[in-house]
């Protein structure tokens, strides 16, 4: 970007950056393909191990970088044109509801299993978390890669001197931390650490690239890659009705084929 100051885009609040939304939407399109070979597995069609399979796990794990880190990117953004507290809570809201109702629906497809802590549920605190934390600044990279590091740190001990612990840490309770020696059965699982790590190194990118020119973080994309843009913009809307869709296809197609 011109060098761009904390008040030089705070009278424009609706300016999106259609660099980042892009961003988001192609974790959103990568998202898609994921679950849908998940769905496609889970019905029978395409047999995968998505728990153990490294084709599978390293893409959820870049997936969920990806989006997270887009996150903090967006939290950036929100503060550089000064979004206040009321404005972050109504979609903070918004997010924290849909958690709820992941949890819901995924106890309805999967009881055993279900998700209590998503991906949703991890960025409703985690939010919460960058929020308070944005001030620190140039510490958030430091602070990022101690968040990173904790959860290896705590399955070695927890394994080793700390083994008394690790009932307690594995439990439904404290295991959203994600301090466990052992990651609990349930179909999606983003705890705290290490995730918020990458939430604060994209705050941390998006401040430090705000800071400087405005083509660091362009606003707009070519005429190709909007579509994408358009996906970003709505990612939470379209998070919580693509996976219905495509299990209402599938569905619906082993019905004509009497599987």
């Amino acid at each position: 970007m011109t060098v761009l100051h904390p008040h030089s885009i705070a009278t424009s609040p609706s300016v999106r950056y259609d660099s980042v939304d892009a961003l988001r939407g192609f974790a959103m399109l990568w998202m898609t393909v994921f679950h849908f070979c998940f769905d496609l597995s889970h019905f029978g069609y395409w047999p995968q191990n998505f728990r153990a399979d490294p084709f599978w796990t390293l893409q959820r794990t870049a997936i969920v970088s990806l989006f997270l880190f887009c996150a903090g990117l967006g939290q950036a953004i929100a503060l550089q044109q000064g979004q206040g507290w009321a404005r972050f809570g109504r979609r903070w809201l918004q997010i924290a509801g849909c958690a709820l109702l992941v949890t819901l629906s995924s106890f309805v497809m999967f009881p055993q299993s279900f998700i209590y802590f998503g991906v949703l549920h991890g960025m409703a605190v985690m939010l919460l978390v960058a929020r308070c934390t944005a001030g620190w600044g140039r510490w958030l990279w430091p602070a990022g890669l101690l968040a990173l590091a904790l959860p290896w740190c705590a399955q070695l001990l927890l394994t080793g001197v700390w083994e008394e612990w690790a009932p307690l840490l594995n439990a439904r309770a404290l295991n959203w931390l994600g301090l466990v020696s052992r990651k609990p059965f349930t179909e999606d699982y983003v705890p705290v650490l290490p995730w918020l790590g990458v939430l604060w190194w994209g705050l941390a990118a998006g401040q430090w690239m705000l800071s400087r020119s405005a083509h660091w973080v362009p606003r707009k994309v070519p005429p190709f890659l909007r579509p994408l843009a358009s996906l970003g913009r709505w990612s939470l809307s379209y998070y919580m009705v693509h996976q219905p869709v495509m299990i209402g296809g599938l569905m619906a197609l082993g019905w004509v084929l009497n599987r």
